[in-house]
């Protein structure tokens, strides 16, 4: 029998926990609402760089404070643990910012983590502070130790990031690598004549599922698992911008360019893999995976 306990039990019960559900949607809204879809909800996810901006930038703050912490068991000129102290602060604001954009749009076993997760580092983010301002006023003592116990709350808020990164694949690539995972040349998939004109249908290439668009004689083929959570891309609409036609998942609204799968819009931060299509004489479709 398990014996429950540690940080990994408490991780997994946050998942299961109903009792925040109801401030996590009303905070969830609030943050889609004010943040919406745009230039600015892009930057925050971090569809510019291809990979989440919030990992990053909690790596600078959380840094700096450990850092500080070090100098705080030294002799060092205090003024050097203030410094890295307000700079991990100032970096606190975009941090959370991305954080809140990521977490809006992710689902509700996640949110559950993250709701707990940044409620620890808003505590330790107001630790950090009183132990700058404690500082400032020449408390150095109590300014180490408010310091400290930053350190450990937000530790707490490490741990709870990691667990939905790597536990939880929040902010992972959630489409399949299909380069390697289908064999090299080309492979028959379907007939042009069964499939509807202008409609994205799923179609399968042996365990792999496609999203398949006929326009015409032309046909468009993507992995049809989203990138940011892995909805079902032929479920989505078709949408036209500035010139170039996008699909939109379903589920939280990425926004992809069929021309080569690439993110036009996040969540999503990684494109949906493409593959090249062919039809044949016999009006066979014949497709492989092409490269972005």
């Amino acid at each position: 029998m398990r014996v429950l306990g540690g940080p990994l039990d408490l991780a997994d019960r946050l998942e299961k926990s109903k009792a925040m559900d109801k401030p996590i949607q009303r905070l969830a809204k609030a943050v889609r609402d004010r943040i919406r879809p745009g230039l600015l909800r892009d930057v925050l996810h971090g569809v510019p760089t291809g990979k989440p901006l919030h990992p990053p930038l909690a790596t600078v703050s959380l840094g700096c404070w450990a850092s500080a912490g070090v100098l705080d068991l030294t002799t060092i000129d205090p003024r050097a643990a203030r410094l890295l102290l307000a700079v991990g602060i100032g970096n606190a604001l975009p941090t959370a910012a991305a954080g809140l954009t990521d977490w809006s749009s992710l689902h509700r076993e996640q949110q559950r983590v993250g709701f707990v997760h940044m409620l620890a580092n808003v505590t330790a983010l107001g630790l950090f502070t009183a132990s700058l301002a404690t500082r400032v006023a020449g408390r150095e003592r109590v300014g180490r130790v408010l310091s400290w116990t930053g350190l450990g709350v937000g530790s707490l808020g490490a741990y709870l990031g990691g667990h939905m990164a790597y536990r939880q694949a929040a902010g992972a690539n959630h489409a399949p690598q299909v380069a390697h995972l289908v064999p090299l040349g080309w492979h028959d998939l379907c007939r042009l004549s069964d499939l509807p004109d202008g409609r994205p249908v799923a179609r399968r290439l042996g365990y792999i599922q496609l999203f398949v668009l006929r326009r015409g004689e032309a046909v468009t083929v993507l992995a049809d698992r989203c990138p940011h959570l892995a909805g079902p891309l032929h479920q989505g609409r078709l949408v036209s911008e500035n010139g170039e036609v996008c699909v939109v998942c379903p589920w939280h609204g990425s926004t992809f360019r069929l021309e080569d799968g690439s993110v036009k819009h996040g969540p999503a931060t990684a494109p949906a893999p493409a593959f090249e299509a062919r039809v044949r004489k016999d009006g066979t479709i014949q497709v492989r995976p092409g490269l972005i």
